[in-house]
Parts: C-alpha cells; sequence; structure tokens
C-alpha cells in the first residue's frame, strides 16, 4: 500500500479503511488529498486482496470541505497559481473551457470512486461540509455519527455545487430536497440526513465503524468479487438510462458471462451443500472481455 501525506489506509481481512488525516484542518480537502484519494482507489481496484473499501476521518470531523486557507482566491484557479495549464487556457482573455486544467478537483474524486470495481461505504464520523458532503455521493452506503453534521454549502461561499453533486444528490434524496439543501447552504443534522434518504443508519459515534465494519465483512464473506463489481457498475450507470431495455442489454450479457463461470457453479453447490461459498474469481483477471461495455465503438 502507497504511504500517503493526507490518508492513512489501513488493510484488514479484504476490507481496505481510508481515513482522512489532516485532524488538526478538520481534515480539509487540498489539492494533495485529490491526489492521494485517487491513487488510493486505483490501488483499491488493482489489488485482489482489497474486497471492500471503508472511508472515514481522523478525529472530530469527516472533511470540512475545501482548504481555505488561500483565502479570497481560494477557487480561483487563475489566482492561486498552482495550476499547471490554467494560465494556456485562459490566454489572450479568452477561456478555453474544455481545458483539462479546469476540471474541478473535487470531480475528479467522485468520478474515480463511481468507477471503483469494490464496494464503498462511508463512515461519516463528524462535520461533512462542502466537498465532504459531495464525495460522500458516490459512496454506496453511508452511515453517520450521531455527532456528524452535514452541509452543501457552495451558494453561501459564492460558488455553485461540485463534485458531480448535480448528477448524483438529486438521484439520491430527490430534486426537492436536493434543491433545498443547495440552495439554502445550510448545515444540518445527521437526524435529517437520515430522514432526507442521504444516510443509512445514525449510530453513537463508537459503534459507528464496528457498524461499517458489519457491513463490508457481510459483503466480503459472502459475494463474489466479481459479480460485486459488475452490480456495482451496471446499478449506479443505470441511474442515467433512458429505457429498461438498456439495463436488459447489459443484464443479459452478465447473466450469460457469470452463469457460465466457476463462481457461478460454486454459488449453486454450495447453497445445495448448505456450505459456504468459496469464490475464486478475481476483478484482475476475470471481468467479462466485454467489460467496461460503455465504452464501446457505438455503445448507447
Amino acid at each position: 500500500m502507497p504511504e500517503f501525506e493526507t490518508l492513512l489506509c489501513t488493510q484488514t481481512d479484504h476490507v481496505l479503511t481510508l481515513t482522512l488525516n489532516r485532524p488538526d484542518k478538520l481534515n480539509a480537502f487540498n489539492r494533495t488529498m485529490m491526489d492521494e484519494l485517487i491513487a488510493a482507489f486505483d490501488h483499491a481496484d488493482a489489488d485482489d486482496a482489497v474486497r471492500a473499501v471503508i472511508v472515514t476521518g481522523a478525529g472530530r470531523a469527516f472533511c470540512a470541505g475545501a482548504d481555505l486557507s488561500q483565502g479570497a482566491k481560494t477557487f480561483d484557479y487563475a489566482a492561486r497559481g498552482d495550476r499547471p495549464g490554467v494560465d494556456a487556457a485562459t490566454q489572450g482573455g479568452e477561456v478555453d473551457w474544455a481545458d483539462d486544467s479546469l476540471r474541478d478537483g473535487g470531480g475528479r474524486v467522485t468520478l474515480r470512486i463511481f468507477n471503483c470495481l469494490k464496494p464503498v461505504i462511508a463512515a461519516i464520523n463528524g462535520p461533512a461540509v462542502g466537498i465532504g458532503a459531495t464525495m460522500l455521493l458516490p459512496m454506496d452506503i453511508r452511515l453517520a455519527s450521531d455527532t456528524a453534521r452535514v452541509g452543501f454549502v457552495f451558494n453561501r461561499r459564492g460558488i455553485t455545487p461540485e463534485a458531480c453533486s448535480s448528477f448524483f444528490l438529486p438521484r439520491i434524496v430527490g430534486i426537492s430536497r436536493a434543491l433545498e439543501w443547495t440552495y439554502s447552504g445550510r448545515v444540518f443534522e445527521a437526524a435529517e440526513a437520515l430522514a432526507g434518504g442521504l444516510v443509512r443508519q445514525v449510530l453513537p459515534a463508537d459503534q459507528l465503524l464496528p457498524a461499517a465494519q458489519a457491513i463490508a465483512r457481510e459483503i466480503v464473506d459472502n459475494a463474489a468479487p466479481v459479480s460485486i463489481a459488475l452490480t456495482r457498475q451496471m446499478m449506479w450507470r443505470m441511474l442515467g438510462a433512458q429505457h429498461p431495455m438498456e439495463a436488459h442489454r447489459v443484464d443479459s450479457r452478465a447473466i450469460f458471462a457469470r452463469g457460465a463461470s466457476p463462481d457461478a457453479k460454486e454459488g449453486v453447490m454450495a447453497f445445495l451443500e448448505k456450505r459456504p461459498a468459496q469464490f475464486t474469481g478475481c476483478v484482475s483477471a476475470d471481468m467479462p472481455p466485454w467489460f467496461p461495455w460503455w465504452d464501446e465503438p457505438g455503445y448507447k
């Protein structure tokens, strides 16, 4: 496992726990954390020993949002001067809006999580604000401590929601609640996040990580890794489908491919023999040849 400056990484029994680790800054998000989160999820996908990921925070916060230490120029890429390529993208007073250097850093992280092949569980141990809230959205299961608070505060900072949250948030909580939370930018309690469907459960602080680990263990101990990887991408990507036929097409491919696999034979025999299944398929070597199907030429 790589060594990181802003993350602590521990791996136990196929579960990788990523802990945002800038507790003196309430785990505020900076460019280093962006790069390291992407690298950590790259590692998770590449390592067959990792079969589930938990994300939490060190200290009393999950993530207090963007690091605001640069003051008024925090969100002004050109003024900050720390993004190679921005000057070239804005030469002569014209902005090349398609230039890669203008991409939102939080969005790079959430897209990496979206593309992950392993289940991702959020253990929200404290305040999750700004990017601390939006990075949660592509995670599969979200648990919160009773000390957690959540805020989509962007409009209060004079900017807009980022990290692909205009895609994820309405799909998770509905358009009306998503607009209320983002319009007002207010920070709300974990109980409201639970009522709105943003989190699955609110727990006392000392029960949060054990609960996340129990969910991860149930997945790791009982389900086939390749089937999980396919299921994760099928479910998330069908949120944007225009017709159920799109789901039928990929479902049919997946059932055909997995039905002939050693994992399927093992799953059936384990059930008939009343014993735990021992799945041997691995994500690094046994994904079907048509994966990722959305990259096929002409695929719609």
